[in-house]
C-alpha cells in the first residue's frame, strides 16, 4: 500500500477512535486529527496551527509548513495572538496570551455541516498592522455559523515581527523575493490553509469570501491586486480600508530597509552582515516590540507594508485601473464619522484651504451649508472623506466600469447607548453589526434598534458569501454600483435602512475629495 494511502487510513482510524470515546467533534486534516468544542448548535475548533512557529531563525521568513503531529490535538481554546503591545480602548481588544508563537487558525460551523458544501467566510483582523488578533469577543464566528456559514479567522503577524526590512535580509534572501511583508505573507498562508482543509469541515473551497476591516480592509486591498493571490477567494468585502494606496503611500523596500537599520541602530546592532541578522533574530519578542501600538506606530524605526515587488506590485489604484487585480465580486465601504488624520486649521477657510481655491464656494455649500461649524469639524470630516470614503466609491466606480460587480455602503448607525458620545459612526463601529455581536460590545445596553440593525447587516453580509449578492427577498433593495447612479446602501443614523438604489447623499463632498486625491 502507498504510504499516503496508509497515512490517510490511519487518520480515519483515529478518527474513528475519537468519536467512539468523546461527543466533541473531531476533524481530521492535512497535518492530524484536531477535537473541537460544540455549544447550541455550533461546533468551534481554535488555535490550529497553520504554519510553523515564527521564531528563532524562522523569524522574518515566509511560514513554513506544519509538521504532521501524532494522535488528536486538542482545539478548544485560542491560540495566541501575534505579539504587540496593546492599544488602550481598543474596541475589539485581545482576549489570549500575546506571543511570537501565534500562527493559528480558527473554525466556527453549523453541527449538522459534515459532508456539506457551505459558503466559508474568512475574516482579517484590523489593528493598524500593529495591533488586532482573532480573540476578541466581537469577532466570534458563532453567529456565522448559526446562520449556516463555515467561518474562519486566523492570527497574522504585527508591528516589526510582521513588516521588517533589512539590508541582511535582503542578503540572506532565503524566500526567492519574498522579503519584508511577513505578515501578508502569513494571510495567504492561511487562506491556502482553507483551500486544502476546509472542506473537511464541511466548507466549499470553491466558495469563500475574503473580509477585513481598516488594517484587514487594506489586507483584502492587497490580495485584490497580488499576483500571488490569484485563485484563494472567490468574493471580497473592504470594511473602512481605503483602496487608493497603500497603508504607507508610495513606501519602497529600500526605504523600508532604512526603517529597519534605525530600529537595529536603536538596540545597538550595526552592520548588515549575516551576524548583524543573526543578532536582531536573538532580540527578545519585547525588545522588537518597543512600545509600539496604534498610538506610537508613525516612528522612523518602523516601516509597516511595503512595496516589495513580488507580493505588492505597487499603489492599488494604479493596479484597479490597469484591470491586473483578481476580478471577483467586491462589496466596499466605510463609515459615516470614519478615521482621518486632518492637518491643523485655524477657520473653516483654513480647513477647506486643500480643496483648492476655485471650489471654495463648492467646499463651504457641502461642508458648511449653514455657516456654524467649526474649523475642526470640518478639517475633520475632509480627512475621513479623503482617507476612508472616496476611496472605496473610486474603487466601485472602476472596477464597476471593466465589468465586475460591486455593491457600495456607507454605514451611519450610532448605538442608542452611544449617542451622547458619538457624533457619528466611528472607525470600526459597524464590526458588531456584521458579526451580530452586540452584546460584546455594548452588553445589557444592547436595544431592539441595534439588534435590527445588526440583523440587517449581517444576512447582507451572509447573502453576499453564499450567492454573490447582498439581496435577499425580505431585505431593502440593495443594486449594484454604476457610475451613472452614483448609488449605494446607507445605514441611516436612526436605523431606517434606505433603497441601495439612492444616490450617493454626499456626492459633492466627494466630489471635491476626488479632486485632491487624484492630484496627489
Amino acid at each position: 500500500m502507498k504510504s499516503g494511502c496508509t497515512g490517510r487510513l490511519a487518520a480515519l482510524l483515529l478518527l474513528a477512535a475519537a468519536s467512539a470515546y468523546a461527543e466533541a467533534p473531531v476533524v481530521v486534516i492535512d497535518s492530524g486529527a484536531v477535537q473541537g468544542s460544540q455549544q447550541a448548535g455550533v461546533q468551534a475548533f481554535k488555535g490550529i496551527p497553520y504554519a510553523r512557529p515564527p521564531v528563532g531563525e524562522l523569524r522574518w521568513r515566509a511560514p513554513q509548513a506544519v509538521p504532521a503531529w501524532q494522535g488528536v490535538r486538542a482545539a478548544v481554546e485560542y491560540g495566541a495572538d501575534c505579539m504587540q503591545q496593546p492599544f488602550p480602548g481598543d474596541a475589539a481588544p485581545n482576549t489570549a496570551p500575546l506571543s511570537e508563537n501565534c500562527l493559528f487558525v480558527n473554525v466556527w460551523r453549523p453541527a449538522g455541516a459534515v459532508g456539506a458544501k457551505r459558503p466559508v467566510m474568512v475574516w482579517i483582523y484590523g489593528g493598524g498592522f500593529v495591533n488586532g488578533g482573532s480573540s476578541p469577543a466581537v469577532y466570534s464566528g458563532s453567529e456565522f455559523a448559526r446562520d449556516g456559514i463555515v467561518f474562519v479567522s486566523f492570527n497574522y503577524r504585527v508591528g516589526r515581527f510582521g513588516f521588517f526590512a533589512h539590508p541582511a535580509l535582503s542578503h540572506e534572501n532565503p524566500d526567492k523575493g519574498m522579503l519584508g511583508n511577513y505578515g501578508l505573507m502569513d494571510q495567504l498562508a492561511a487562506l491556502r490553509w482553507v483551500r486544502n482543509n476546509i472542506a473537511a469541515f464541511g466548507g466549499d473551497p470553491g466558495n469563500v469570501t475574503v473580509f477585513g476591516e481598516s488594517a484587514g480592509g487594506f489586507s483584502v486591498g492587497s490580495l485584490l491586486t497580488s499576483p500571488l493571490a490569484a485563485g484563494l477567494f472567490h468574493k471580497a468585502i473592504i470594511e473602512s480600508g481605503s483602496g487608493r494606496h497603500n497603508l504607507v503611500p508610495g513606501q519602497t523596500l529600500a526605504q523600508a530597509e532604512q526603517a529597519g537599520l534605525a530600529f537595529a541602530a536603536s538596540v545597538r546592532v550595526h552592520g548588515t552582515d549575516a551576524a548583524a541578522l543573526a543578532s536582531l533574530r536573538r532580540l527578545p519578542a519585547a525588545d522588537l516590540v518597543a512600545g509600539l501600538n496604534m498610538a506610537t506606530m508613525r516612528v522612523a524605526s518602523y516601516s509597516g507594508p511595503m512595496v516589495d515587488g513580488t507580493l505588492i506590485t505597487g499603489e492599488p489604484q494604479d493596479i484597479y485601473r490597469s484591470g491586473r487585480f483578481n476580478r471577483v465580486p467586491l462589496i466596499v465601504g466605510a463609515n459615516e464619522a470614519d478615521l482621518g488624520f486632518p492637518p491643523p486649521a485655524a477657520s473653516v477657510a483654513q480647513a477647506i484651504a486643500p480643496l483648492g481655491a476655485a471650489h471654495r464656494a463648492a467646499a463651504l455649500r457641502a461642508y458648511d451649508p449653514a455657516g456654524t461649524a467649526t474649523a475642526g469639524d470640518v478639517a475633520q470630516a475632509i480627512a475621513s472623506d479623503a482617507f476612508m470614503l472616496e476611496p472605496p466609491r473610486f474603487i466601485a466606480r472602476t472596477v464597476a466600469a471593466l465589468g465586475v460587480p460591486v455593491w457600495q455602503y456607507r454605514f451611519g448607525y450610532v448605538a442608542d447607548s452611544m449617542h451622547g458620545e458619538w457624533a457619528g459612526a466611528v472607525h470600526a463601529s459597524e464590526i458588531p453589526y456584521v458579526f451580530d455581536t452586540l452584546p460584546a460590545r455594548y452588553g445589557a445596553a444592547t436595544t431592539a434598534r441595534d439588534r435590527a440593525v445588526a440583523s440587517l447587516m449581517h444576512r447582507y453580509w451572509i447573502n453576499f458569501a453564499s450567492s454573490g449578492k447582498p439581496d435577499g427577498a425580505d431585505l431593502p433593495a440593495w443594486l449594484p454600483y454604476t457610475p451613472q447612479r452614483d448609488n449605494l446602501m446607507r445605514i441611516a443614523p436612526q436605523g431606517v435602512q434606505d433603497s441601495g438604489d439612492v444616490a450617493d447623499p454626499w456626492r459633492a463632498r466627494l466630489d471635491l475629495v476626488r479632486i485632491l486625491n487624484e492630484n496627489r
